[in-house]
């Protein structure tokens, strides 16, 4: 029942999309059966792509310098470490990710699993469960089972780890640590092919992490080409072959059959594109490089609005598909592949995009999913940690209005010093504004140190929510730099579907709620839908040098009985140092509401404001006329961040609740929560007081 809801809500909301989906699908049952017809690739077939008539020759073809400018190609090396040298640390933290990486220890969403040097890894291992995923066609493995998650192997079968040693190999310069980064790279790659055969086990399931797999795969063999460990024939036709074969999967299994194609077909594509540039000679390449740039230009403008933010609805999958968009960009223009303009400023708007929500410490709103999702195995980051993501641009594209702070480690692989230079003859940018990102439903108001992030738009994916959650007026607010108020993340996916759709639910967000029902209903049975019946859309945004209003609303609650719309407004006074938010409810009938605050952390006490306090509050624009006599402080104990006093009769009080930074981790907080029964037409009227 809940499938049939899921698709007549879809035929309802994007008839043509179902349709299109459904022409897919048959492609996709026709290019799967010619895959299974397809002569597989072995060593004859290698050796005849590369033009040798042997395997001990084939090195010299296969990893020959290239006259391009693609990152990981050996001759850029000395580009990289020039630009490496300017950055304090970034030679050290490399050097400690190889290192990790040759122990074989992995950071698996906070979870930490170690292996040893030069043993075999458990790659189908569930490390927070310890369920191992047998070895069996693909089509037989259950990804949706209660207490166990896929995304836990996939981290490791990713193969970021690869890069790392890549990493450690171009900046070590001792000879005999840099065979030891060599020797690593061909134990793990040879451990995973012959662990994981193809279409068997968990790592085949996804073409997504079988693209990103291949990249990985493609991009640490392109930066060891010189090492002597790896031109030997016995791993290098075997790793040949298995590109080409990653490859010939992921365009057989592109996942082009859903209704609204999203971040997974960009990550097909990015794959086959980077594969087929490193190793053009590989079977099947020049085909996959078409259909890639055709694909990836499609979709830049299908899935980034002009005004730069992603379709996701959600913020961390924005920096996941700037990351995609990216790496193709720069593969293919050190490749001398076009993608064309039109895709070179949607890329660059997105990075304007993320810069303009991030606060001064670069730590990002969490709106919508978090996956904790990357493309650049470059440097360790928090999930939140999207800051790098503006001088990256600024090093990528030269635009002065990214420039600022510090070149990110990023940027020094990627662009070496080529972009060093570019950043470092940038002036720094102005601060970020405040802006309206409609087309994303993101809102952003900035000042007196506080930086407020609303959602209020269409849910993400077209309208079909896919990483969306029940968010509709909903907001952040980080001072100084630090979240205050926060969105509580995602915690899971398929593990616990109960608490996957607690964490999207409207209770998990810093919004109304009346008579405990949903925003939008969230259907059981599908984990990845979140229809569009909430109507969210901004009607008055008014930036200014002292004050700053938003209104917007949302008629998600036009279903009940007895209807009714709620309207929130914001007012950002930089004088006063405060935030007034006004909540109006416009409708018929007696309801409960209820709005909640969530917190990062346990760090909250009530306590009676002072009168400076009151009086700050008071001079807000739409303050209430009394308040009640205990406030709520936000922050630890003799630094505390904030106060916030509530109109008389709302009541709040402090409530266990929980909070997730990143996939998989939950932590203990707390949430404010306050309300009323009320009768519209009603207010309901709070005031944050900055400290």
């Amino acid at each position: 029942m809940g499938t049939l809801d899921y698709y007549t809500a879809l035929v309802r909301l994007a008839p043509a999309a179902v349709a299109r989906g459904a022409v897919r699908r048959v492609q996709g049952v026709a290019r799967q059966a010619l895959y299974r017809r397809r002569e597989r690739v072995d060593e004859a077939r290698i050796l005849q792509a590369y033009g040798a008539d042997s395997a001990a020759a084939l090195a010299a073809r296969a990893l020959e310098t290239r006259r391009t400018g693609v990152w990981c190609e050996h001759s850029q090396r000395s580009s990289v470490l020039q630009a490496l040298a300017a950055i304090p640390g970034a030679r050290e933290r490399a050097l400690g990710r190889a290192r990790a990486a040759l122990r074989q220890e992995f950071d698996v969403f906070g979870t930490r699993v170690a292996f040893g040097e030069g043993r075999p890894v458990d790659w189908s291992l569930d490390a927070l469960s310890g369920y191992r995923y047998p070895l069996e066609p693909m089509e037989r493995i259950r990804l949706r089972q209660p207490g166990i998650d896929p995304k836990y192997p996939w981290v490791l079968g990713r193969l970021d780890s690869l890069v790392a040693l890549a990493q450690g190999y171009w900046v070590e310069e001792q000879e005999q640590e840099r065979a030891r980064f060599a020797r690593g790279f061909v134990q793990q790659s040879l451990d995973f092919l012959q662990a994981n055969p193809q279409g068997l086990g968990v790592h085949w399931t996804c073409p997504m992490e079988v693209a990103l797999r291949a990249a990985n795969l493609a991009q640490a063999l392109a930066m060891f080409a010189q090492a002597p460990e790896v031109q030997r024939p016995e791993f290098l036709v075997p790793v040949l072959s298995a590109l080409a074969e990653h490859s010939a999967w992921v365009e057989a299994h592109l996942e082009d059959q859903c209704a609204i194609p999203n971040n997974h077909l960009v990550s097909n594509y990015v794959g086959l594109l980077v594969v087929g540039l490193l190793f053009p000679e590989l079977p099947g390449a020049p085909r996959q490089v078409a259909l890639a740039v055709k694909g990836l230009r499609e979709q830049v403008e299908a899935q980034v609005h002009a005004e730069g933010t992603s379709f996701e609805g959600s913020t961390c999958y924005h920096r996941l598909s700037v990351e995609l968009f990216t790496l193709a960009w720069l593969v293919a223009l050190g490749a001398g592949v076009e993608l064309g303009g039109g895709y070179k400023e949607r890329l660059r708007r997105m990075y304007l995009a993320a810069r303009a929500w991030c606060s001064e410490q670069g730590l990002a709103p969490q709106v919508g999913d978090n996956d904790s999702g990357r493309v650049f195995p470059l440097r360790d980051r928090a999930d939140l940690d999207h800051g790098y993501l503006a001088p990256l641009g600024a090093a990528l594209f030269g635009d002065a209005s990214l420039a600022g702070g510090e070149l990110p480690d990023e940027a020094a692989w990627l662009l070496g010093r080529p972009g060093l230079e570019r950043f470092q003859a940038l002036p720094p940018a102005p601060a970020p504004a405040s802006v309206s990102f409609p087309a994303g439903g993101l809102h952003v108001l900035r000042g007196a140190g506080a930086v407020v992030t609303l959602s209020a738009g269409r849910q993400g994916q077209g309208g079909v929510g896919g990483h969306s959650h029940n968010d509709k007026l909903s907001f952040e607010l980080h001072l100084d730099g630090r979240p205050v108020i926060v969105d509580p993340g995602t915690g899971t996916y398929t593990r616990d579907s109960a608490l996957r759709n607690a964490f999207r639910s409207t209770a998990a967000h810093n919004t109304l709620q009346l008579d405990g029902v949903e925003q939008v209903a969230l259907l059981s049975a599908r984990l990845f839908a979140l229809p569009e019946d909430a109507r969210a859309r901004v009607e008055v945004f008014q930036p200014g040098l002292e004050l700053e209003r938003l209104t917007a609303r949302h008629d998600g609650y036009r279903v009940l009985p007895a209807p009714v719309g709620i309207e929130r407004t914001f007012y950002l006074d930089k004088r006063e140092r405060a935030l007034a938010v006004t909540d109006r409810l416009i409708g018929m009938g007696a309801h409960e509401v209820m709005g909640r605050l969530h917190l990062p952390d346990r760090h909250a006490r009530l306590r009676a404001p002072s009168p400076k306090e009151i009086a700050r509050a008071l001079r807000v624009p739409d303050a209430p006329r009394a308040f009640e006599p205990l406030g709520v402080e936000l922050g630890a104990e003799g630094a505390a961040r904030a106060v916030v006093l509530f109109a008389s009769g709302l009541a709040p009080r402090l409530e266990p609740s929980s909070y997730s930074p990143g996939y998989g981790r939950v932590m203990q907080a707390l949430a404010v929560t306050y309300g009323a029964r009320l009768v519209p037409p009603a207010w309901l009227r709070w005031v944050v007081v900055f400290l």
